[in-house]
């Protein structure tokens, strides 16, 4: 046989085989479609499994493992995005509670800060008041000299109150000896003075006082801050959590 006589005989051989190939898998497939649509397989598909051909058994087994490795992943891939779906839902949860939170408590600080400060506009009045005044400087001076208990003190006042600590220095001086059984001590009044207050806001990005005066010893390691301004601060320190319960509730 020549070359072109082989080829057309192999071409045949091959189309015999492919075609024998495809009627054995049509035959498989109709197998196992008359067996798994068929009642007896619906009420007993064990038992029917058993009495099929061989390859057909083979066939459907394969089947029903690939059937169930794919439910097993979707059911794995299921479960895994549900609890991103739901680990992502309490942290966007957190992150709203945490947000409302702070919210609540800048608010609650601008209410706060609003009443601290109509506060100090209401301490600018206690020292236009000449004769509360000028006790109000005696008492604070005493009482700052008794948490010092030095025999010479360093004191600063407003420029504006110099006229008033002089007038009631020397009466305080003795109120102090009384009441502590010490001598009276020497008080110095420095001539740097403590800022002047808060007027119509035209200082308010300085420091500013509202009154009273700070007493130190002289090398200056103890400070009494007995201003107006810091007693505001530490009853507000003090008192905040009423102060909160009471404006917020």
């Amino acid at each position: 046989m020549n070359d072109q006589q082989v080829s057309k005989q192999i071409q045949q051989m091959v189309q015999f085989i492919r075609q024998e190939a495809q009627e054995k898998a049509n035959e498989i497939t109709l197998c196992a479609q008359e067996v798994v649509f068929s009642p007896q397989f619906l009420t007993t598909p064990s038992l029917l499994i058993l009495t099929m051909p061989t390859h057909v058994q083979e066939c459907n087994i394969e089947k029903l493992q690939i059937v169930e490795a794919e439910k097993k992943k979707i059911r794995q891939e299921y479960e895994r995005k549900s609890k991103h779906v739901d680990v992502r839902k309490k942290i966007e949860y957190s992150m709203q509670l945490n947000a409302s939170r702070i919210q609540v408590l800048q608010a609650q600080d601008d209410v706060v800060n609003e009443m601290k400060d109509a506060t100090r506009k209401e301490l600018l009045q206690v020292a236009g008041k000449k004769a509360p005044y000028k006790g109000l400087v005696k008492a604070l001076i005493i009482q700052s000299l008794m948490r010092l208990k030095e025999d010479s003190v360093l004191l600063r006042c407003r420029e504006m109150d110099v006229s008033v600590v002089n007038s009631v220095l020397e009466e305080a001086k003795r109120d102090y000896a009384k009441r502590s059984g010490l001598m009276a001590p020497n008080i110095i009044v420095d001539k740097v003075y403590l800022p002047p207050p808060l007027i119509d806001n035209r200082n308010s990005i300085g420091p500013s006082c509202s009154g009273g005066v700070v007493l130190a010893s002289l090398d200056g390691k103890i400070v009494c801050e007995n201003t107006l301004d810091a007693r505001l601060e530490l009853v507000f320190r003090q008192k905040l959590p009423e102060i909160r319960k009471h404006l917020c509730g």
